[in-house]
């Protein structure tokens, strides 16, 4: 609940600013009811302060905005905004039931349970049961998806922790929800959770990794649109319908690869990954013969999840 992307350090986001997102988004929002949360949140947390010494209300503000990126609902925000009150200040869940309907009302409340349960000592304990049991408190989806995005803006601020509370605040991350925004496919929020994670748990590692990429950064962004061009000129070529992405891995996933095969960045193969999207079973096979037409594959390295897929059903 305490104290953005890694390493970058923004400017604390304004109404004006949640506002703007909202409209730029073209999604029909409640904009009354959000400036109803909104005045209530900034009322009730009047004078408080976060660490970092700015005005708390950044905070609801900023998971707010998160969940705009995500694309969640008017009852998901106005929840976002006063998603605090109920532990933190005066403001009952009573009341916010009666100004805003059960709805909203839920939303605060399961996520004010989920924020008072404490995890001491999580690699002590089974961390499969606490992801359990957040998800099952968890009535509606929404409550956990904002607990995500709360934890996420508290991991992207926690610098202004003690060190011993950003290393406990991590590995809780890491254990518990991290795994959890996996399992509700919130890909890009668990890899940012686990990279913040890593930040404070091995801060050296983390460093060493990510200046490395930096200074390659220029070439890997080259290097990541000729390949992606490429395959798409092919593709396009062949006339087959299709949507080519790239990435690189995150740091934490680097430095997860190194530590386990004890290998060093420049011994890691596939930093990079492409995804082409197609429409049938038949051009993905296709898509597969123009790859390894444009590409040598390396040997032993080939894994056909089409043909023969995972045990957990992936294919």
């Amino acid at each position: 609940m305490e104290n953005t992307q890694t390493g970058d350090v923004k400017m604390p986001i304004t109404y004006e600013d949640l506002k703007q997102s909202l409209v730029d988004s073209g999604r029909p929002y409640d904009f009354d009811m959000i400036d109803r949360a909104y005045a209530l949140a900034e009322k009730a947390h009047g004078g408080q302060r976060r660490r970092s010494g700015e005005p708390y209300i950044c905070h609801p503000l900023s998971v707010a905005s998160i969940l705009v990126e995500l694309g969640m609902d008017s009852e998901s925000i106005a929840a976002a905004l006063m998603h605090d009150v109920a532990e933190d200040t005066p403001v009952t869940v009573a009341e916010i039931k009666q100004k805003f309907g059960p709805d909203v009302a839920l939303l605060v409340d399961g996520v004010t349970k989920l924020t008072q349960i404490k995890f001491s000592n999580v690699e002590d304990r089974q961390a499969e049961n606490l992801r359990k049991m957040l998800l099952a408190m968890s009535q509606d989806v929404r409550v956990m998806i904002i607990k995500l995005c709360d934890r996420l803006h508290n991991m992207r601020t926690g610098d202004a922790w003690p060190e011993q509370k950003r290393r406990d605040k991590a590995l809780e991350t890491m254990e518990v929800y991290a795994p959890i925004a996996h399992r509700l496919g919130m890909q890009r929020i668990k890899w940012e959770l686990e990279d913040l994670s890593l930040k404070y748990l091995d801060p050296i590692g983390y460093d060493e990794i990510v200046s490395k990429l930096d200074a390659k950064r220029q070439e890997y962004e080259d290097f990541m649109r000729r390949t992606q061009d490429q395959i798409d000129q092919r593709l396009n070529d062949l006339n087959i319908q299709h949507i080519v992405y790239g990435r690189m891995k995150h740091p934490y996933s680097i430095y997860w690869k190194m530590f386990n095969q004890n290998k060093s960045l420049d011994e890691i193969f596939d930093l990079f990954a492409f995804r082409v999207i197609v429409n049938t079973v038949g051009d993905c096979y296709n898509v597969l013969g123009v790859i390894h037409d444009l590409y040598k594959p390396i040997l032993g390295r080939f894994k056909d999840y089409i043909g023969t897929p995972k045990p957990n059903g992936y294919q």
